[in-house]
Parts: structure tokens; C-alpha cells; sequence
């Protein structure tokens, strides 16, 4: 790819849906659930060949900032950015924005949580070559489409309208205007989206031109482009992220930008894709023993079934005559719930001591 490429990952997050595992200082992109890495250094690793590192910003908080700089401590140290409050995604891109623009404003930029699971990193990289080639094309605003696989009322859907005709689009990469973002629906609406096919989950990935996109918050937000300008003053990225950061509008990125951008591209993704929004999606990657327990570290079971189980701890867990739950490990906690209550955990969180939230 071209030296103009830059890369923003999004890597915040409070770390209430995986508890005990999870902690307001180790969110889920810190946590090494499907593979011997974390998220967010899977999330690294599928851009390599595509972008170096010293052209990746990481944007963090200052309660996780010490862990991920002990988790990379070979990533470059100054590309490794802790907002200052809590803003929403809005104020992170623009935070982004300036960074890049002030190293290259006529760059091309990617945005990518840090949290997903994609094993495919081939039909990955594919997908966003084609995006930075339809932003770089168009001057349009691109974001990911992912085709629906259930009707979960859990993500972000886009309508798509009339297929795009570009040099840059493959037939395996198809690309189309949007029609319109729809925020998550419920269950009866989600279905009724995935049952049209013009839907695709929003799975929150964007490529566009630094020039491009500048020009939308400039039109849609500029309280947020005056920021970027400022962080782009030569000497001012310091003072002004310490001083207005946390007076920017703590909104989405989607609600700031994306929704009212004068163009909007999506391009259809071709790679596997999970959000693994909690314990009962961590399972699909889990050892299971047939009787639909699956399993993370040392358990014993005899008439158990449908049971979750992450044994982060030295000790065995063993499982009789229970159905259903989910039981997590830890040296300093454990966590007994109805798997049904999932969702609830994250509520759960705010009633336990400051010490273990």
C-alpha cells in the first residue's frame, strides 16, 4: 500500500462485560479469549504488510494506558494516545484526524476497533484495499458493511442503496451508496432487516481521505473540526488535548458524522466477523466436550450440560447436575450466573467493591 496510509485504532472500552476477567483497567481488546494473544494485538497483526506501525495510532484511556503500553512495549511509545475523558467515538476520530493530517494531509486513513475477531486476514486486507482504493477514487466516506449471519438486535445496521460501479471495486468486494444508518434494533425490527438482504451490520470500520473528512466535520461538527485545526498548529498538540479535549461533545461517530456526510460508500466485507460481545460468544471458541459445556482451563464435569466455563486459575472447576450457567475464574474472583443472564453481568459490575470493578 502507499505510504499515505495511516491507521487509527480504537482500543477504549470499560471492561463490564467480561468480568471477573475483565476490569475497568483491562478491558476486552486486553484479554486473550480466543487465542494465545489479545484482541488488540490481533487486531495489529492483521495490518502487517499493509501498514507499519509508525503510521498506527492506538487511542486509549488513562485507566488502561499502562497496560497497553506493557502489552506493546515495542510499539512505538508516542503512537500510543490516552484521551484525556471519556468523549465517545466522535471526539476520537477527530482526536485522529489531526494526528494524521499533521504528519500528512492529503493521507488516507483506516478506523478499526481493537476488539473483533477476524480470521480471515487475507479476505480482510482485501476488503480494505478496496475501501482506500473507493475513498481515494470518490472522495467519499467508506464504511464496512458485514452481511448478517442471525438478526441481532445487539449492532448497528446500514441500508444499502444501488450497487457503485469503480475501477477500484472487485466482484468479491462489491460496493454501494447508503442509503441510511439504523441504530440497533429490536428483535422483531432486526429480523425484518435480515430478511430484506439490503441490510449489513455496521461493524464500526472506516476509510476515507484526511481532506474528506475534514471537510464533513468542518460541515456537520465544527466544534470538533476547530479542534482538529488546533492540534495541527505547529507546537499546540500538547496544550490542546490537555485543554479541550474534555470540553469536546461526547457523541458518536456515527451521529456526528456519518448519518448526515454529503457521501457515504459501503463496502460489502468477505471476512468472518465477530463482535464477541460477551461470554456466551466466546463459547463458539471454546473446547466443548459434546455436551455443550465449553471450556477454557481445568474442569471436571459429570452430569452438566450447556455450561460456560473460563478457568483462569490453577485450581479445577467441577461441574454437577448444573445446566446452563456461566463460571468464571480468577485469582481474586468468581462469577456464577444463568448464561441467559449474560447481558445483566455488566450490571452486576457496578455493585461490587472499587477494587474489582
Amino acid at each position: 500500500m502507499s505510504n499515505s496510509l495511516y491507521a487509527l485504532i480504537l482500543a477504549g472500552g470499560s471492561g463490564e462485560r467480561f468480568w471477573p476477567l475483565s476490569r475497568r483497567a483491562r478491558p476486552k481488546q486486553l484479554l486473550r479469549l480466543v487465542s494465545e494473544k489479545t484482541l488488540l494485538e490481533e487486531t495489529i497483526g492483521r495490518l502487517e504488510g499493509m501498514i507499519p506501525h509508525e503510521r498506527i495510532l492506538i487511542l486509549t484511556n488513562v485507566d488502561q494506558e499502562n497496560a497497553l503500553r506493557a502489552l506493546l512495549p515495542d510499539f512505538p511509545p508516542e503512537n500510543i494516545v490516552a484521551e484525556p475523558a471519556k468523549r465517545d467515538t466522535a471526539a476520537a476520530v477527530a482526536l485522529a484526524a489531526g494526528w494524521v493530517a499533521k504528519r500528512d494531509h492529503q493521507a488516507t486513513m483506516l478506523v478499526l476497533p481493537a476488539d473483533h475477531v477476524i480470521k480471515n486476514c487475507a479476505a480482510f486486507q482485501a476488503t480494505l484495499a478496496t475501501a482506500v482504493r473507493a475513498a481515494e477514487e470518490t472522495g467519499a466516506l467508506i464504511t464496512i458493511g458485514v452481511k448478517p449471519t442471525w438478526a441481532c438486535p445487539g449492532f448497528g445496521y446500514i441500508e444499502r442503496g444501488k450497487p457503485v460501479m469503480l475501477e477500484s471495486a472487485a466482484p468479491e468486494n462489491p460496493i454501494y451508496h447508503v442509503l441510511r444508518f439504523r441504530e440497533k434494533p429490536n428483535a422483531e425490527l432486526a429480523d425484518s432487516f435480515v430478511r430484506s438482504g439490503r441490510f449489513r451490520w455496521n461493524a464500526g470500520m472506516f476509510v476515507w481521505s484526511v481532506p474528506s473528512v475534514l471537510t464533513e466535520f468542518n460541515r456537520h461538527a465544527p466544534e470538533l473540526g476547530n479542534f482538529i485545526s488546533q492540534l495541527r498548529a505547529p507546537e499546540n498538540w500538547d496544550r490542546t488535548l490537555s485543554e479541550r479535549f474534555s470540553k469536546l461533545p461526547r457523541t458518536s461517530f456515527d451521529y456526528a458524522i456519518m448519518e448526515k456526510a454529503d457521501r457515504v460508500l459501503m463496502v460489502e466485507a468477505t471476512f468472518d466477523w465477530d463482535d464477541v460481545g460477551g461470554w456466551r460468544a466466546v463459547a463458539n471458541y471454546l473446547a466443548n466436550d459434546g455436551k455443550g459445556n465449553a471450556a477454557h482451563g481445568q474442569i471436571t464435569t459429570m452430569n452438566a450440560s450447556e455450561n460456560i466455563v473460563f478457568n483462569n486459575s490453577d485450581s479445577t472447576i467441577a461441574l454437577l447436575g448444573v445446566h446452563n450457567l456461566i463460571v468464571v475464574r480468577t485469582e481474586d474472583a468468581l462469577l456464577i450466573c444463568n448464561r441467559h443472564d449474560a447481558e445483566k453481568i455488566k450490571d452486576l459490575v457496578s455493585n461490587l467493591p472499587q477494587e474489582l470493578q
